[in-house]
């Protein structure tokens, strides 16, 4: 199964795997609005692939299938601060348990 990958110019680390090259007659016209024009990255034959760097190669080649096309969408930003006040809330509670129970055996 031959793929052509295209990034977005308009949207980061935003890629469109369509079957063959420059034809998104299967990708809805709102999609191509919000994802720009098309710059071809690379050609590749799915079947000689076991795996891709950023996406799972069994979903993409379900959805070339399906739909005619793949959308892959970067990964979500971590909030390194959020996640460290979570652990620190977990680690806090934790503590308290810890402290209650010794209070209560003595």
């Amino acid at each position: 199964m031959l793929c052509a990958v295209y990034k977005s110019l308009k949207k980061e680390q935003t890629y469109l795997f369509v079957k063959q090259r420059d034809d998104f007659s299967d990708v809805p016209e709102a999609l191509l609005t919000t994802f720009g024009t098309p710059s071809l990255v690379t050609l590749f034959n799915l079947a000689n692939k076991d795996k891709l760097a950023m996406a799972d190669i069994v979903k993409v080649k379900e959805k070339l299938i399906e739909q005619g096309y793949y959308l892959q969408l970067p990964p979500p930003i971590e909030n390194l601060l959020d996640e460290h006040k979570e652990q620190q809330k977990k680690k806090k509670a934790k503590n308290q348990s810890s402290t209650d129970k010794l209070t209560k055996g003595s």
